[in-house]
């Protein structure tokens, strides 16, 4: 199994990167290939992935990255495109987070992560990534929810603020006053 490649990165496209490794060229899918730069040297951790029909490389620019994408594909319904592409979009730091505070607004807003994925990523995760055992309200962002939606805020509008909340251990309150915070900024 390849843990990491070193070596010069040849070329940077639109979701991947070439790494020349002794004269040898691996392609690497990647979540951001901004990372690297043509011509420079890289540490790139990476991970292969067999399938049936399918055999590639994937690189990240950082063993926590590498660690998010492993534990997102262990999760029932998940494949590794599907994982590279929610990593596209957030970081692992932010993944973490949202998984602690029961946060599957912000998950669904993820490439590829629905409902039922959302919900299953926390059941899933919840502990195992993050360094504490911070506990969260399953209910609390669908209470939240619900109050901002009896205000009269639109669904959307809603749901955009309740991802901008990603803090494990807040309070109902806590979460509806960021949430507000987050609905005023947008208002002006």
């Amino acid at each position: 199994m390849i843990y990491g490649l070193k070596g010069t990165v040849v070329e940077t496209l639109k979701d991947s990167i070439v790494v020349d490794v002794h004269d040898v060229l691996y392609e690497l899918l990647v979540s951001r290939p901004s990372a690297w730069k043509a011509g420079g040297e890289a540490s790139i951790y990476a991970y292969e992935v067999y399938g049936e029909d399918e055999h590639y490389l994937v690189g990240f620019v950082s063993a926590l990255e590498r660690q998010a994408f492993l534990s997102l594909v262990q999760v029932k319904g998940i494949g590794p495109k599907t994982a590279l592409a929610a990593l596209r979009a957030t970081t692992p730091e932010d993944l973490y987070k949202a998984i602690a505070a029961n946060n599957t607004t912000y998950l669904k807003k993820l490439p590829g992560i629905g409902p039922k994925a959302a919900a299953q990523i926390i059941l899933d995760l919840k502990g195992q990534l993050t360094e504490t055992d911070e506990k969260g309200n399953p209910a609390q962002f669908d209470e939240v929810r619900q109050a901002l939606k009896r205000l009269g805020f639109r669904l959307k509008e809603i749901d955009e603020a309740l991802a901008s909340v990603n803090e494990p251990n807040l309070t109902n309150e806590e979460v509806l006053r960021l949430a507000l915070r987050h609905l005023r900024k947008e208002g002006k």
